[in-house]
C-alpha cells in the first residue's frame, strides 16, 4: 500500500518534536510555553474567523 500521507506518522513526529522542545524545562517554563502556545492559537483562530467573514461577505 502506497500512502501519500500517514496521519499516525505525522502525529508521532509532532509528539517527538514537542517532547524535544519541552525536555529539560522546569514546570514553570513548561507552563509558560503552553500559555504562549494557547494565546497564539486563539489569535490565529480569531484571524481565521475574521478572514472567513470577509470572504463570505464578498
Amino acid at each position: 500500500m502506497n500512502k501519500e500521507f500517514d496521519c499516525v506518522e505525522m502525529k508521532r513526529k509532532g509528539a517527538e518534536i514537542l517532547q524535544k522542545k519541552l525536555a529539560g524545562l522546569s514546570i514553570e517554563e513548561e507552563l509558560k510555553f503552553w500559555q504562549e502556545r494557547n494565546k497564539a492559537l486563539r489569535e490565529e483562530q480569531k484571524r481565521l474567523i475574521k478572514r472567513k467573514k470577509r470572504v463570505v461577505k464578498v
